[in-house]
């Protein structure tokens, strides 16, 4: 296995997903999911949501390895789907009325709290990957096609996953931007305005670039 090609550019692209649009979204859904929770626990969610983000990335660079260009077909309509997911939350803090979803879905969400909530957003959140990683997938739909390549695709993935959660983990690590953390989260609910105006354009650009030819 190359190290370069497996290793390091994935990782470098991770960490370059963890600022695109059709990826912030996830990152402030999950500091949103982290607010009021103890140092401790934040590190045990960020940890379960990273590794269980990149070993679900990991298997499905081993399915691209598998399929080829289907399984970009498949990824866009993930890309529209947490697009849309994200433009009804904006609208929802435009009109002030994100206290509904926390009404229904809080209770579920507080029971849900811990590593095995944070692996159930790891989950989701894995499911989505970023434009960045084309370059990857296009290496691996155009690799020969067996046990070498499917491996090859579960590590380079893998590790791009690790990438995109890195920022998070290295946050939740350091004291003073754990306390970041927690003021970002609060915000929104202060700022409900442009935390909605911000929802709604992450989602209009993911189910763009999802739909687009």
């Amino acid at each position: 296995m190359n190290l370069w090609t497996t290793i390091a550019v994935p990782l470098g692209l991770g960490l370059l997903g963890f600022v695109e649009p059709c990826t912030v979204g996830s990152s402030l859904l999950f500091v949103k999911y982290l607010e009021g929770r103890d140092a401790t626990a934040k590190l045990v969610d960020t940890a379960a949501f990273a590794l269980t983000r990149a070993l679900l990335i990991g298997a499905l660079g081993a399915v691209a390895a598998l399929v080829g260009e289907e399984f970009l077909h498949i990824q866009r309509w993930f890309w529209v789907l947490l697009g849309a997911l994200y433009m009804m939350l904006g609208l929802l803090y435009l009109a002030k009325q994100q206290w509904r979803l926390m009404r229904a879905f809080g209770p579920g969400l507080r029971r849900g709290r811990g590593a095995r909530g944070s692996a159930t957003l790891g989950v989701l959140f894995g499911l989505n990957i970023p434009a960045c990683a084309l370059p990857i997938l296009g290496a691996l739909m155009a690799a020969s096609v067996g046990a070498a390549s499917i491996a090859r695709g579960f590590v380079a993935m893998a590790v791009f996953g690790l990438g995109l959660s890195l920022p998070l983990l290295v946050v939740v690590f350091w004291a003073p931007a754990r306390r970041q953390l927690d003021r970002v989260a609060a915000m929104s609910e202060h700022l409900p305005l442009w935390t909605g105006i911000v929802l709604i354009a992450l989602g209009a650009w993911s189910v763009y670039f999802g739909l687009e030819p």
